[in-house]
């Protein structure tokens, strides 16, 4: 998902199990149609540095939508800390845009909603077809074994940016390629700048984070059938490294535990941080005043070794999806816009726009993918990232073990200790949050 979400908290999950119950099979309105041939609404995340970034990368794209096929978009572009909890009322009211974003990692949760239109074999026949399409893309579209209920648009991954010139400062001749390698350096930074940054009160950053340490740690929050399995040894222990990085460790500011919307990369930008992991970060750092000479980028450390699979994960597989309402009265130009927007055309102008990675194959090809700093995000999709848990439950897992972390970050940040014990009684009351099975 992406760069400046802050998860919508609290009404989530009371949201979610009314959107399921009330949708079942379908929105409340009942199936779509092509009353209104003309017309389509759209509800795009705020991928840019700010809302009127995207307008000014998007709207152009709709005049071109409008003028090849007679419809006009009407764009409203949403900040992450709104869009799901908007997107589950619109599945209990049925009163929805015809074509959204979601979030990647919502896929299966959304899915099980019978909300949004189902993309099987006949409906990606008419965008091109499914094979068009990267695996670890279409990896987090739904759940496994149903057709998916989404269509990739952006793929992200995680990366390490770390500042050139405070490198060359303290002496680090090479970004860290390990966790104890990267705590290491972080005695050699000055003490006035910071090492590494955090969002500790945005709770899809959280997840993100404490994921892929859990992946480094041989462990799932899920057991093979779907069940929440949040307080196993190796899950608590994943969880501990991370937010001791801040609690122990001293690379993550205290003051970092209250940040949610970006704080971090802003500092990054501004010189007064070392080092920041996120996903695709180059457009918002240059929106920021930060050149590309000023950084460079690396793979997300690892416990030991080189990233790949297994232990060796270091990403989630980051991106943003585009779904249609099944109640959409306009179904076949909503299909037609999933269509433009993911022709290689498009493909090329967004992705390069929000400088994250075309889901589409030969997209990819072009020059624009081919540079150091987007081999490393293909190379991390394409070998060592995984896909988040594509289960009903999965929004829920966001908000409340993302709820856990952001309290432990708390902790740490005034001073309580965080321990093995303290670490499992927070994921066992997350744990406890979770529907009944």
């Amino acid at each position: 998902m992406r760069r400046i979400r802050a998860a919508a908290v609290g009404a989530v999950t009371m949201s979610f199990a009314l959107a399921v119950s009330a949708c079942g099979g379908g929105s409340s309105t009942g199936g779509g149609s092509n009353d209104s041939p003309k017309t389509l609404t759209y509800w795009a995340s705020n991928q840019g540095a700010s809302i009127e970034i995207d307008k000014k990368v998007l709207q152009p794209e709709l005049d071109k939508f409008e003028k090849q096929t007679g419809i006009k978009v009407k764009l409203e572009v949403v900040p992450w800390s709104d869009l799901l909890n908007r997107i589950l009322t619109a599945t209990t009211s049925g009163q929805g845009p015809d074509v959204l974003n979601i979030g990647n990692t919502w896929s299966s949760s959304l899915q099980a909603t019978g909300a949004l239109l189902p993309w099987d074999a006949k409906n990606f026949d008419k965008i091109g077809g499914k094979d068009r399409f990267v695996d670890s893309a279409l990896g987090s579209t739904g759940t496994e074994g149903q057709d998916p209920a989404a269509v990739p648009l952006y793929s992200m991954a995680y990366a390490l940016y770390y500042n050139k010139k405070i490198f060359a400062d303290a002496g680090i001749s090479k970004p860290p390629a390990t966790w104890a390698e990267l705590v290491a350096d972080g005695k050699k930074i000055p003490k006035n700048i910071a090492v590494l940054g955090a969002e500790g009160s945005n709770l899809s950053e959280n997840i993100h984070q404490v994921f892929v340490f859990a992946k480094q740690h041989d462990a799932d929050f899920f057991t093979a059938d779907g069940k929440p399995d949040f307080t196993n040894d190796k899950v608590v222990a994943a969880v501990k490294q991370y937010v001791d990085l801040m609690a122990k460790d001293k690379v993550i500011p205290t003051g970092d535990a209250e940040n949610a919307q970006n704080q971090s990369v802003s500092d990054f930008a501004k010189g007064k941080q070392a080092m920041l992991m996120w996903q695709s970060a180059a457009s918002n750092l240059k929106a920021q005043g930060m050149s590309e000479d000023q950084y460079g980028i690396a793979p997300i450390p690892v416990q030991s070794g080189t990233p790949g699979t297994g232990t060796q994960i270091n990403s989630m597989v980051a991106g943003i999806n585009l779904a249609v309402f099944k109640n959409s009265h306009n179904l076949d130009g909503a299909t037609d816009f999933v269509k433009f927007m993911t022709s290689d055309e498009e493909q090329k102008i967004l992705n390069k726009a929000y400088t994250s990675i075309p889901p589409v194959k030969s997209a990819q090809e072009d020059p624009a993918f081919t540079d150091a700093s987007n081999v490393v995000l293909k190379e991390t999709l394409a070998t060592s990232a995984a896909a988040l848990p594509q289960v009903p439950d999965e929004s829920q897992f966001e908000t409340v073990v993302g709820t856990a972390v952001k309290e432990l970050f708390s902790d740490a940040a005034g001073g309580r200790a965080v321990t093995i014990d303290s670490v499992k009684a927070r994921l066992q009351k997350a744990q406890q949050q979770m529907p009944a099975k």
